[in-house]
């Protein structure tokens, strides 16, 4: 049996660990950079500045990115795979004229006898800026949505007590209603408002659930602020259409079979509204899809918005790095000149000056961070934005500043490095 040679025994340690020597030279350099920083606290305060600008831009990007992906996770996931959401008119169009009122109770019984699948047809209509009474207290309601029974399974919106409006609500045009969480915190507090009586614009209405929160909508709007009435109700006490309305919720049973549920859902509501081949549809179908894709384009133009903006920040940043350290360069020729002088290779000098444009942008990234948290924080009360924090966020941040050091550092660096040590302590340079 043969043996391989093994590898000597000092082989070993130079793979695996650096040498003594080189960590010791890198401490003395650092010790060296720190002493320069604070004898230059000034300059450097401006660089940190302006870096800082740069990472709280980047900071803002990515936590607002990563908030976008969570809230778009969440809308599509409220929206459900399951289901389909009809508006009348087509929106894709915009044409000037175009009807809107198109979808009629013909159209809801026409889905529930002949399109296959189907197990929830909700219909609904809306109205905005209501007035809610309870006792001595008023909310302007956001939305008053009329609608037939099943409302919160048909959005899969769970009650937090409470029952959902049946079709006996519906048939008989009853004087009940669900509240959302925003108008049942801002009537009642912690009072439980179900069997109590409100009064919507001076009409009276049963309580009879309150639905879960459920948050901010696209567009800034809150889906909280709203309250639910049968439609019928809606169609006799406020005068709206009895014939049309707005929009067509459906559920369908297999998920697997929702593209050839989408057509023959267009095919269906084409011949109930007379639609000859070639024409435009009157109607729009919006699926969990589609809305991912919706909300797909709206975070990229936020992603290049943004990234516009933090990218122009941190050029910025690294260009006031660049100068501030030639003016140091040109400054400090003396101390570089006596460097040399007593043994300093010219890769000390390079060091010295990467090692301190690194600290001073990586003082940046940290002050950057923690103001791009702020701003992004403001940005989330205002509902512009939703801020989620993650590694990412930070990681980052410390890489884009080390990025700007080594950038924006290296001439800098390189030119005190090339520098003639004689010339140097002349003051020549």
């Amino acid at each position: 049996m043969t043996h391989r040679p093994s590898a000597p025994p000092s082989e070993a340690p130079r793979r695996l660990f650096v040498p003594l020597h080189t960590l010791r030279f890198y401490w003395r350099v650092w010790g060296v950079s720190l002493a320069a920083l604070r004898a230059f606290r000034l300059r450097g305060l401006f660089v940190v500045a302006a870096v800082s600008l740069g990472i709280a831009a980047l900071t803002v990007i990515v936590a607002a990115l990563d908030g976008a992906n969570r809230r778009a996770d969440e809308i599509t996931a409220s929206f459900g795979p399951d289901a389909l959401f009809i508006l009348g008119g087509d929106l894709s169009t915009r044409a000037v004229g175009q009807r809107f009122q198109t979808l009629t109770w013909q159209d809801v019984d026409a889905i529930r006898r002949s399109l296959p699948g189907v197990y929830l047809v909700v219909p609904m209509q809306s109205m905005r800026d209501h007035t809610l009474r309870y006792g001595n207290r008023n909310w302007s309601v956001g939305s008053t949505i009329g609608t037939s029974a099943h409302y919160g399974a048909s959005w899969n919106w769970p009650l937090t007590e409470g029952r959902d409006l049946t079709d006996a609500d519906v048939e008989r045009g009853a004087r009940v209603c669900l509240l959302g969480n925003i108008p049942a915190r801002e009537l009642f507090g912690t009072e439980s408002p179900v069997g109590k009586t409100v009064y919507l614009q001076k009409i009276p209405f049963t309580v009879v659930g309150t639905l879960s929160e459920r948050g901010m909508a696209g567009g800034g709007g809150n889906q909280d602020d709203r309250v639910i009435i049968p439609l019928t109700t809606m169609a006799q006490r406020f005068g709206i259409d009895r014939k049309y309305f707005r929009a067509l919720r459906i559920k369908f049973q297999d998920v697997s079979r929702m593209d050839a549920n989408i057509a023959n859902l267009e095919s269906l509501l084409r011949h109930m509204h007379g639609i000859r081949e070639g024409q435009p549809n009157d109607f729009t179908i919006l699926s969990a899809q589609e809305v991912r894709k919706f909300l797909s384009m709206i975070k990229g133009g936020l992603a290049v918005f943004l990234g516009i903006t933090a990218f122009a920040a941190i050029l910025v940043g690294g260009f006031v790095l660049a100068n501030l350290f030639y003016l140091s360069v040109s400054e400090r020729t003396r101390e570089i000149g006596l460097r040399r002088a007593m043994g300093a290779s010219q890769g000390a000098i390079l060091v010295q000056f990467l090692l301190e444009a690194v600290a001073l942008t990586l003082v940046g990234a940290v002050a950057g961070m923690f103001l791009g948290l702020a701003m992004g924080q403001a940005l989330s009360r205002l509902g512009l934005i939703e801020i989620r924090l993650s590694w990412q966020v930070f990681s980052y941040a410390l890489m884009a500043a080390t990025a700007v050091g080594l950038v924006f550092g290296l001439r800098p660096a390189r030119h005190a490095a090339g520098l003639d040590p004689i010339r140097a302590l002349r003051g020549d340079e």
